[in-house]
C-alpha cells in the first residue's frame, strides 16, 4: 500500500463536529494548564508570612519549575513519536493534574517545591503534544485560528484561577491550598478521550498506512454525512520513506536552523513573560501593596488574555505570522515597561492587561508557527526541544530578576523584561520564515527550514 496522502487529505476537510469536539477538549486541557501554571506565583506572598518564605526561595522554585519543564518537553517530543499524539495528550495532562492535587497536602516549602516541579515537567508536556496535536489535526489553511480559538478558551483559566485566589488566599492559613486543587480539575479532559483520534500523520510516518487510512476515512465519512460530497484532495507528491527520529536528526540544516530560531523565540518569551507574570504579585507587595491588593490588580490585568488570543485568532491566518510575532513583541517591550516605571493602581492595571492581552496573542501565534518550521518526522522532537530550551532558559530568569532586585530596585527588573522581549522581535523579524505564502507536502525537502510544513 502506498502513502495514503493524510495531508492533502486533512487539508480538504471542512471544519466538522469533529473538529469542534476536539477543540473543546484541546481548550480545556489548556485551561487547566494556564490555571496552574501560575499558581505558586499567586500563593508565594501568602506562604512569605505563613512560611517565612523568603525571595531568594521564591527564585529557586520558580527556576527549579523551569528545569521542570525543560525535562517535560523534551520527554513530550519523545512520548507523541513513541505513544502517538493522542496518548501523549491524555497522560501528559493527568500528569499535571495529579502533581497538582499533590501541591495541596505540601508542609513546607521544599515539598511544595518537589510537587511543582514535577507538575511544570506534565504541564509543559502536554503543552507540546496539544500544539502539534492540533497543527496535525486541523487543516492547514485555519490551524493557526483553531490553536488561538483554543487558547481563548483556555487561557480564561488565568483570570479565572487569579480572581479565585484573591478571594480565597488570604481568607485562612490553609486556604492558599484550594489554588492546587482548583489546578487538579483538569482530570475533566478525560470526559472527551473517546471523541479524539490519532493523528494520521502519525500514523503515516511510521509506515501505519492502513490505520492512517482507516482514521482518515472515519474522518472523511463524518466529514460527507455533515457538508455533503468532498473536493478530491490535491495529489501526493514524492516523500521521503517513514522513519522515527531522534535528538540527533536535529543537527541537519534544515531541522537545525529552524529549532535555533525557535529557542531563541521561547527563551525570550519564557524570560519575558514569566518574569512579568511570576514576579508582578511579589514585587509588588514588596513595595507596599498589601497581598489583596497586588494580587488584586494582577488578577483584573489578566482579563486581557483571553481577548489577547481572540485578537490572535483574527490575524493569524489572515497575515504573515512571522510579522504578527514582532508586533506583538514589541508592544509587549512598551507595555511591560511602562507598568514597571507607574505606582498608580489604575496604571497598574491598565499597562497590566496589555502585557497580557499582547502576550497570550503572542503565545497563540507562537504555538501555530512552531510546529509549522518542521516536517512531520521533525515535528515532535523540534518542538519539544525548542520549547523545552525556552523554558530551561528561565531557570536563570528569576535568579537575574532578584539579583536586579536587590542590587538596583523593582525598575530595574521591568527594563531587563522589556529587553528580552525586543531580542526576540529582532530575532524574529531578521531570521523567521514567512509560512502563509504556500503550504508544501509533508517532508518537502524545498522548504525546510524555510517555510511551513505538514
Amino acid at each position: 500500500m502506498q502513502r495514503c496522502n493524510a495531508s492533502n487529505r486533512l487539508d480538504r476537510l471542512p471544519i466538522s463536529r469533529f473538529h469542534k469536539i476536539t477543540l473543546v477538549a484541546v481548550a480545556i486541557a489548556y485551561f487547566f494548564e494556564f490555571a496552574d501554571i501560575n499558581s505558586f506565583s499567586i500563593t508565594a506572598p501568602r506562604l512569605i508570612k505563613l512560611w517565612g518564605v523568603s525571595v531568594d526561595q521564591i527564585a529557586w522554585v520558580t527556576s527549579l519549575s523551569f528545569v521542570g519543564m525543560f525535562i517535560g518537553s523534551v520527554i513530550a517530543g519523545w512520548l507523541a513519536d513513541r505513544w502517538g499524539r493522542k496518548r501523549a495528550l491524555i497522560w501528559t495532562t493527568i500528569g499535571f493534574s495529579v502533581f497538582s492535587l499533590a501541591a495541596v497536602f505540601s508542609w513546607d516549602i521544599t515539598s511544595l517545591a518537589v510537587f511543582r516541579i514535577l507538575t511544570s515537567a506534565a504541564l509543559s508536556a502536554m503543552t507540546v503534544v496539544a500544539v502539534i496535536y492540533v497543527s496535525e489535526i486541523f487543516p492547514a489553511a485555519v490551524r493557526g485560528k483553531y490553536q488561538a480559538y483554543a487558547i481563548v478558551i483556555g487561557i480564561c483559566g488565568t483570570p479565572v484561577t487569579n480572581l479565585i485566589a484573591s478571594l480565597v488566599v488570604g481568607v485562612a492559613p490553609w486556604s492558599w491550598r484550594l489554588v492546587y486543587l482548583w489546578g487538579a480539575l483538569g482530570l475533566m479532559v478525560l470526559f472527551f478521550v473517546r471523541y479524539l483520534v490519532e493523528s494520521p500523520l502519525w500514523h503515516e510516518n511510521r509506515g501505519e498506512y492502513e490505520a492512517a487510512d482507516a482514521v482518515l476515512c472515519a474522518l472523511e465519512a463524518k466529514a460527507t454525512a455533515e457538508h455533503g460530497p468532498l473536493a478530491e484532495p490535491a495529489p501526493p507528491t514524492a516523500v521521503e520513506p517513514p522513519a522515527k527520529a531522534s535528538l540527533s536528526i536535529l543537527r541537519q540544516r534544515r531541522y537545525l536552523l529552524p529549532t535555533l530560531l525557535l529557542t531563541v523565540l521561547w527563551v525570550t518569551q519564557s524570560i519575558g513573560f514569566f518574569g512579568y507574570s511570576s514576579w508582578a504579585p511579589s514585587l509588588l507587595a514588596k513595595e507596599g501593596f498589601s497581598v489583596q491588593s497586588s494580587t488584586l490588580y494582577v488578577a483584573l490585568s489578566t482579563v486581557g488574555a483571553p481577548l489577547g488570543s481572540y485578537l490572535a485568532a483574527l490575524v493569524t491566518d489572515r497575515f504573515e505570522r512571522k510579522w504578527c510575532l514582532v508586533v506583538f513583541g514589541t508592544i509587549i517591550a512598551a507595555s511591560g515597561l511602562l507598568y514597571g516605571l507607574t505606582f498608580t493602581p489604575i496604571m497598574i492595571v491598565a499597562f497590566g492587561f496589555l502585557v497580557n492581552l499582547f502576550e497570550r496573542g503572542y503565545t497563540a501565534l507562537g504555538y501555530a508557527y512552531s510546529p509549522e518550521l518542521f516536517d512531520t518526522r521533525a515535528r515532535s522532537i523540534g518542538t519539544g526541544v525548542s520549547y523545552g530550551l525556552g523554558r530551561l532558559s528561565n531557570a536563570l530568569g528569576p535568579l537575574i530578576i532578584v539579583h536586579l532586585y536587590h542590587w538596583s530596585g523593582y525598575r530595574s527588573v521591568f527594563y531587563f523584561i522589556a529587553a528580552t522581549w525586543m531580542v526576540g522581535a529582532i530575532v524574529v523579524a531578521v531570521f523567521g520564515p514567512r509560512t502563509r505564502r504556500r503550504i508544501p507536502a509533508p517532508d518537502d525537502p524545498a522548504a525546510a527550514g524555510l517555510g511551513v510544513a505538514r
